[in-house]
């Protein structure tokens, strides 16, 4: 019955991860030099160029090199009216809690 559970509680996890929107808010250089592989790249002093794109509702993972722009994006999205924006912190924090790949 564990099993069952741990299985899907991963099954879902990884539908409700794939139905998000991966944002890098670093710079296209570092984006270019790594990232997770459905990312897409949006510097944070950008970030308010999605609300034409993204729906409000639509779940947005945000990350950065340490978790500092990342923050300052989540914190312009949620101003905007984006209500559900989560700040994942760094690259390698971002792809361990999504269990997604860093692509160089």
């Amino acid at each position: 019955m564990k099993i069952f559970l741990v299985l899907t509680a991963l099954l879902s996890f990884q539908i409700f991860a794939s139905d998000a929107v991966v944002i890098d808010v670093r710079t296209p250089g570092e984006f270019n030099a790594g990232h997770i592989e459905t990312s897409k790249n949006i510097e944070w002093q950008e970030i308010e160029k999605i609300k034409d794109s993204i729906n409000k509702n639509q779940k947005i993972y945000l990350y950065c090199r340490s978790g500092n722009r990342s923050q300052k994006a989540t914190d312009i999205l949620i101003k905007i009216g984006y209500n559900n924006v989560e700040n994942l912190g760094s690259l390698n924090e971002a792809a361990n809690f999504l269990q997604m790949k860093i692509i160089k």
